[in-house]
């Protein structure tokens, strides 16, 4: 990534907003069960008492990683429809003839199979092009190209 406000996609947005809701209420539910003040009962009561303040802590950290990243993608606005970027949709054609449209983002989720991370040996290539200019790069299967054939759309926004 470039070091600097990386624009995040849709798609990407959608996700980081759906996991901060949900560690926003798993943190409530397991901060309820903290004791506070109270004397903890034997050692394991303690020893469970303190995993638990040991997992807010843990969802506290991510929760602020998340929203310092919602706050870099509102600074860093949308991204661009001239340069393959983090956060772009890229439609592409592969060598076969077949063609995708992709959004390159940080993370892949298992259920959405448009996104190509970053640092796949796909979104590497695609990083910094242009439409029209073909990249070539390494599957498990052996090498591969892809032309680029659009960046961006008409229906992409960063909140």
């Amino acid at each position: 990534m470039s070091g600097g406000p990386e624009p995040i996609s849709a798609e990407g947005l959608r996700a980081v907003r759906e996991e901060l809701a949900q560690l926003r209420m798993e943190r409530g539910e397991v901060a309820a069960t903290l004791r506070g003040e109270e004397p903890v009962g034997d050692r394991a009561d303690a020893a469970d008492e303190l995993q638990r303040a040991s997992e807010v802590t843990r969802l506290d950290r991510r929760i602020a990683e998340l929203e310092g990243r919602l706050r870099e993608a509102e600074v860093a606005g949308a991204p661009s429809t001239e340069v393959v970027g983090v956060g772009s949709t890229v439609t592409v054609r592969f060598g076969d003839g077949a063609e995708e449209t992709v959004e390159i983002s940080e993370v892949a989720e298992e259920r959405e199979l448009t996104l190509v991370t970053y640092d796949s040996p796909l979104g590497k290539a695609l990083l910094g092009r242009h439409a029209g200019e073909t990249v070539n790069y390494e599957t498990p299967g052996g090498a591969a190209s892809a032309m680029v054939l659009s960046v961006g759309n008409s229906t992409e926004s960063s909140g």
